[in-house]
């Protein structure tokens, strides 16, 4: 065995596999939406990619600093000036740590081309969001059935009769929603799906409470996931003195206005009901 190539070779192979979970981690729904809808790829959830994507993280961070052992020599002779005199602040190494710190600066200042690309997952991360669909509330996988209806305001008792016609075991109603979904090999979702309400006749209920992420979106998106005139919310909007635009995140709006994010959406919900 030549642990040189052993070496080299575990540092390219876990480079790319981490490169792999970096994408995918790049694109992933919010994790409220991938635990909700049990969201898996390839038969791994968002949770098990992000523990793969830290040990490969670590992994490679073990094979880089072997082969800096095993390389050595190399890479001080890339800090040698042509005198072959050791520089470390050699013209190469000043483009490198240069670039190095534009991004890393970059990124905090959310300036482009950094700020795009963060802009850019965010968009593919809220399609999936969209797509999957959000849970009611935060986390409401982690509520026990009888919590759950209550918030939702359905009755526990027919929501429970809904469940069982639908072939789903419940034997207690302090069962977390999660550990429900689970054990009948569903996705919590599909349980709310099942016992929720309808509104006007549609699927689409929104809820009193603003679920997470609802800040960083826009107008037009909140209307159109819980199909909503849109014309109407942002008259509305005006009669209570927020000035609103379509393509405005509700955080934008509630900054030019004022207010809280929170105090926005209750707005919102306000018009909704009448």
């Amino acid at each position: 065995m030549n642990m040189r190539r052993v070496t080299s070779l575990t540092a390219l192979l876990s480079f790319v596999l981490l490169m792999l979970t970096s994408i995918i981690l790049y694109v992933v729904p919010a994790g409220r939406v991938a635990y909700w809808a049990n969201w898996k790829l390839w038969g791994l959830s968002k949770e098990q990619w992000g523990e793969v994507h830290i040990n490969l993280g670590f992994l490679l961070f073990i094979a880089m600093i072997l082969h800096l052992y095993y390389n050595w020599q190399p890479m001080v002779s890339y800090m040698k000036n042509k005198a072959r005199q050791f520089r470390l602040f050699t013209v190469d190494f000043n483009i490198s740590l240069v670039v190095t710190l534009v991004v890393f600066f970059g990124t905090i200042a959310g300036i482009p081309p950094m700020s795009s690309v963060i802009q850019l997952g965010a968009d593919i991360s809220e399609k999936g969001n969209l797509f999957y669909g959000e849970p009611p509330y935060g986390h409401a996988e982690l509520s026990p059935l009888a919590d759950f209806a209550y918030k939702v305001k359905v009755d526990l008792d027919e929501s429970i009769e809904k469940l069982k016609q639908a072939g789903i075991d419940v034997p207690d109603a302090n069962e977390a929603i999660g550990d429900l979904a689970k054990r009948n090999n569903i996705s919590p979702q599909r349980i709310y799906e099942i016992i929720k309400p309808t509104a006007n006749g549609s699927n689409a209920v929104m809820p009193e409470e603003a679920p997470g992420g609802t800040g960083q979106r826009k107008l037009a998106t909140i209307c159109e996931l819980y199909q909503l005139d849109i014309n109407k919310v942002i008259s509305g909007l005006e009669q209570e003195g927020v000035t609103a635009g379509a393509d405005q995140t509700i955080k934008d709006i509630a900054m030019a206005s004022g207010k809280d994010p929170h105090g926005v959406y209750a707005l919102i919900y306000k018009i909704s009901r009448q």
